[in-house]
């Protein structure tokens, strides 16, 4: 999945268009050392087919490029989160 950065002055979006269909998750830069991820939305016609977790990862991999760190008010990456010892290194 060819997933896209955008950025504004108080945060951004990671969005990927998968057959017709934008998802997004959204954060909030609280520092330049962390990002609150406080939304994934993902369409019905895309559920199940793992756009929510390749987001979820690509998150995560963005996280450790940057060195911050990630405090998840989204339900979605706090459960994939709890799912994934290894993000640990990033995710508060």
């Amino acid at each position: 999945m060819d997933i896209r950065n955008e950025e504004n002055a108080s945060g951004g979006r990671y969005v990927v268009d998968v057959e017709g269909h934008e998802a997004e998750m959204t954060y909030s830069r609280t520092s330049p050392k962390l990002i609150i991820i406080d939304h994934t939305g993902v369409p019905d016609a895309l559920r199940g087919k793992g756009v929510g977790q390749a987001l979820a990862l690509h998150a995560v991999e963005e996280a450790r490029k940057g060195g911050w760190k990630i405090f998840a008010l989204c339900p979605f990456f706090k459960a994939q989160s709890q799912r994934h010892e290894e993000w640990r290194d990033v995710v508060n």
